[in-house]
């Protein structure tokens, strides 16, 4: 067995890599970035290190890498004799990504299984987004190709932070993760892959996921930063920074029994161990690197908005979600390009522009006049 993975970072390697190995697959990364490339190809070997309660070392064999940008064709010759696709490389480069699956699914034996592809992203309905990306750049030859691909939705968490220096290609983990998969479009042949779990029904899965890991993280960073403190963890050592992440991720929890009928105490556990593992000291996980991209993080079906609207709309709670995104608004650091631009049209814009422009909102909407005022409190500030 095959598999082709997309993005040879830290996910890549610590977390999707490895599950695939562990099911026995040989493994092919595709990347861009060149180094990172020649040292995967120079190693035979790499450690996937759990830092943390229960942690374990594993040790990653049968891998190799290629070049996706000095190299297309061999990476097109991988994809059409693969048993599995699978990526981690932002939803945003999915377009990228979609060509080459075509091209390998045009080159792929018709007379093989469907290649199982599935997109490892921290987005609602990412493989989806790829299908569809793949389906467009087709035209009409997807209709002669469209049989020799499955396209499964998934839904990944595992915190993997930015590694020590002189790490190589070791990749350091928490011991936690959690992969569902969407079980119907593999109909009796689901890929092989042990630790995930396969569910008929995906849509509780991702939003309990993003609306509490993603929420949470996001949460913790924000606060953290307007504390002037560095670390996740040490964030969460603060009674007064964990009682607001704690009361952001309650309100998410109301709106997932509400939308989804999760048991509210099945999802107090869950909430409890999330906030676990972000206060794991082990974990070299800053507030700086959880907070970047906070304009993104800010959009309509993200991590802040997306909860909060949906709760809004029931009538239900949304104070510290609306606290949650004045904390993100205060996020300025320099080195992060979205948090510059935040922070120059946060000085440039009037407040129901700046709402409207970055959260989607209409102004009608039942939560636009809440992050107005927050929008407009920074705005005070600045």
């Amino acid at each position: 067995m095959k598999a082709v993975h997309f993005g040879a970072g830290n996910i890549g390697r610590g977390f999707v890599g490895l599950l695939l190995h562990q099911g026995g697959y040989e493994l092919v990364f595709s990347d861009v970035a060149a180094s990172l490339v020649d040292a995967i190809n120079a190693a035979s070997e790499y450690t996937v290190r759990e830092v943390g309660d229960g942690g374990t070392d594993t040790v990653v064999t049968g891998f190799r890498a290629i070049n996706s940008a000095s190299d297309p064709q061999a990476l097109i010759d991988e994809i059409a004799t693969a048993d599995v696709v699978t990526t981690a490389v932002g939803p945003t480069i999915l377009r990228f990504v979609a060509p080459h699956i075509l091209a390998g699914l045009a080159l792929r034996d018709p007379s093989r299984p469907a290649l199982q592809v599935m997109a490892c992203e921290n987005a609602i309905g990412a493989t989806d987004t790829l299908r569809d990306e793949i389906r467009a750049q087709a035209g009409d030859a997807w209709d002669a190709i469209s049989n020799r691909a499955v396209f499964a939705n998934t839904a990944v968490d595992r915190i993997v932070p930015a590694q020590p220096e002189g790490a190589g290609i070791d990749v350091t983990v928490e011991p936690f993760f959690e992969w569902a998969i969407e079980r119907p479009p593999f109909g009796d042949a689901p890929p092989h892959i042990p630790g995930a779990h396969f569910v008929d029904d995906l849509a509780p899965y991702i939003e309990r996921k993003l609306f509490t890991v993603n929420t949470g993280h996001a949460a913790t960073a924000y606060f953290g930063a307007r504390a002037g403190v560095e670390k996740i963890s040490d964030a969460l050592a603060d009674p007064s920074i964990a009682a607001r992440v704690a009361a952001a991720l309650e309100e998410t929890s109301a709106l997932l029994v509400a939308v989804h009928g999760w048991d509210a105490a099945e999802l107090a556990e869950y909430r409890s161990t999330i906030l676990r593992r972000f206060a794991n000291p082990a974990l070299p996980d800053t507030v700086g690197r959880v907070g970047r991209q906070p304009l993104r993080k800010l959009s309509r079906h993200e991590r802040f908005v997306g909860p909060a609207a949906a709760a809004a709309e029931r009538g239900l709670a949304t104070g510290a979600l609306v606290d949650a995104i004045g904390a993100a608004l205060d996020f300025d650091e320099p080195d992060d390009e979205q948090s510059v631009e935040m922070q120059r049209r946060l000085r440039e814009e009037d407040a129901a522009t700046f709402t409207a422009a970055v959260t989607g909102l209409e102004p009608s909407h039942p939560l636009f006049a809440a992050v107005e005022a927050v929008v407009r409190l920074r705005q005070s500030e600045l």
